[in-house]
């Protein structure tokens, strides 16, 4: 039998449940419940053991925090984000990885986004926490969610309301403009690189306003 966690004596196993050690004992012998023999054949009760009877639910995979930012002059964000996620984890007793990633939510390609996918693919992680929805994607995050939910994954999300900095709508817009006009143009023709400059010209100039 592997065991997780701490193990406790018959006596610390029955105050936590309530019960009296001889009732530990008996379910010993009935065989419902787990418990591990030390040398000298005294009864320790698995951690593991104690959260099922009392209805504790044992996380069974990966708890990751997501963030991002889209440039490298938002760190702090970043940071921010980092800490809020630890924090919440710390509260609920939960050891929580984190992967970070910079970029634009409007890039499928990002490093961590995409490791994240594969986890949750495999069934790995059973919970995915979030400070805001676009952190993780700009678009099609219910179809993100309904995903993540067939792999046994839930997303936390901290705070629903959206609080993208401005300057990250503008790159995304800019983005998805330039991502129309080169379907239609091609990225390489002058048609494509003037509507891109116009646009950013555009945006600078109802900016200064």
């Amino acid at each position: 039998m592997v065991v997780k966690g701490k193990l406790y004596t018959v006596k610390q196993a029955s105050e936590i449940l309530g019960v009296h050690p001889k009732t530990i004992q008996k379910w010993d012998r009935e065989g419902k419940i787990k418990v591990v023999r030390t040398p000298g054949g005294r009864r320790r009760i698995p951690e593991s053991e104690i959260k099922r009877l009392l209805g504790i639910k044992e996380e069974n995979g990966l708890i990751i925090g997501y963030t991002r930012v889209s440039s490298h002059t938002q760190k702090d964000d970043l940071e921010r984000q980092i800490e809020t996620i630890k924090g919440y984890a710390r509260e609920k007793g939960w050891q929580v990885q984190i992967l970070k990633d910079i970029g634009s939510g409007l890039n499928e390609n990002r490093k961590n986004y995409l490791k994240l996918l594969e986890l949750v693919a495999k069934g790995e992680v059973s919970k995915v926490i979030i400070t805001y929805p676009d952190r993780l994607t700009r678009f099609g995050f219910k179809t993100l969610q309904f995903f993540f939910q067939q792999h046994g994954a839930e997303i936390i999300v901290l705070n629903e309301r959206d609080k993208t900095p401005r300057e990250e709508f503008i790159e995304d817009l800019i983005t998805i403009i330039s991502h129309f006009a080169g379907k239609l143009y091609g990225t390489r023709s002058h048609k494509y690189k003037k509507l891109k400059e116009g646009v950013k010209k555009l945006i600078a100039e109802v900016e200064s306003e």
